[in-house]
């Protein structure tokens, strides 16, 4: 008998195969272009009220660029693992660039080990500045993968300053509301590998735990193998299936607290049945490390009181780093 290579999954891993119009599919070149920015509006603000998750088509992205930024990662996580380990990402301290080793990462380490890989850029520096803020590593031996991998982040870059100005124009905010929190914002682009899973797989090891992102914003692209699965409202995860020419979009833990719980962060993970290797690039977005959230007075009433403090979002975001990647806790803190 030959070895399957499909996987059996526990019941809790189990995803409800519902048609993806669950998750809303939004239109969003009136808002790129400027021509009908409120009827986008209006459309975020369903879905992110809903939902937490959308897909965003006709977002100006080259779909060449996608491509081509798929391409490098493939041929990144192809080299052997002795290559990648010379950019381990603890090298470069808390600014938190270069690679993670399949368990480096535990999104949900109370219950799941994280069966992926990644590698991880940002802003570039000179020199360590901080928590996010240093040099990038780069890899010596591919040519094409900084000016790919890097002409990426400055487009998701681009792309999240206008969905973010969509979002604030969904709350009845002017459209430069985030600009002020965004000088230096704190930036991640990651590339990362699922290897598939097979036999019975329960929820001790998985591609990600359950979790929510951290900060404002985060712009998946996803490979054609799917994986992705969204919890709704109900509680029940559905499956985010791979929309060929979309982004998935969803928020971070700083727009659940400014909108006071009105946008809902939701959880999410990754389980790869699929019987192949898996790749994503999800882009993150936050804020300047010194701003500050806090709810909106617009999202505060007698019905609906502000349930949060006003939070730093460095601060935040690092203290959730330090309790998924076991080389910082055994630093002291942010240097």
């Amino acid at each position: 008998m030959t070895k399957s290579n499909t996987a059996q999954l526990h019941d809790r891993l189990r995803a409800c195969r519902q048609p993806f119009d669950k998750v809303p599919l939004v239109d969003v070149a009136g808002l790129i272009d400027g021509s009908d920015p409120g009827s986008v509006a209006k459309e975020i603000r369903w879905a992110l009220a809903n939902v937490g998750f959308m897909y965003i088509k006709n977002h100006g992205v080259p779909g060449e660029l996608v491509e081509k930024t798929f391409v490098q990662a493939r041929s990144f996580f192809e080299q052997p693992v002795e290559e990648k380990m010379k950019l381990h990402i603890s090298n470069s301290g808390v600014a938190l660039r270069g690679y993670i080793e399949y368990f480096g990462e535990n999104t949900d380490p109370s219950k799941t080990k994280d069966l992926k890989e990644g590698f991880d850029i940002g802003p570039e520096r000179p020199t360590i500045e901080g928590p996010f803020f240093g040099p990038n590593q780069w890899p010596a031996t591919l040519p094409g993968f900084r000016m790919t991998v890097f002409t990426y982040h400055e487009a998701m870059k681009k792309l999240s300053i206008k969905l973010l100005s969509g979002i604030a124009l969904s709350l009845d905010l002017p459209m430069d509301f985030f600009e002020p929190r965004m000088k230096r914002p704190i930036t991640i682009q990651r590339l990362l590998h699922y290897p598939p899973q097979t036999g019975f797989v329960d929820d001790k090891m998985i591609g990600i735990g359950a979790h929510t992102d951290y900060g404002n914003l985060t712009i998946l692209a996803q490979d054609s193998v799917g994986g992705l699965q969204v919890m709704n409202r109900e509680g029940i995860w559905v499956e985010g299936n791979p929309i060929p020419g979309a982004f998935v979009i969803n928020i971070g833990d700083l727009i659940q607290k400014l909108t006071n719980d009105r946008y809902i962060a939701n959880l999410h993970r990754v389980i790869n049945a699929s019987g192949c290797g898996r790749y994503s690039l999800p882009f993150f977005v936050d804020a300047d490390y010194d701003a500050v959230f806090a709810p909106l007075e617009s999202c505060v009433s007698a019905d609906s009181p502000a349930r949060y403090q006003p939070i730093c979002c460095g601060a935040h975001k690092f203290a959730r780093f330090v309790q998924s990647f076991p080389h910082l806790q055994k630093t002291s803190g942010p240097r």
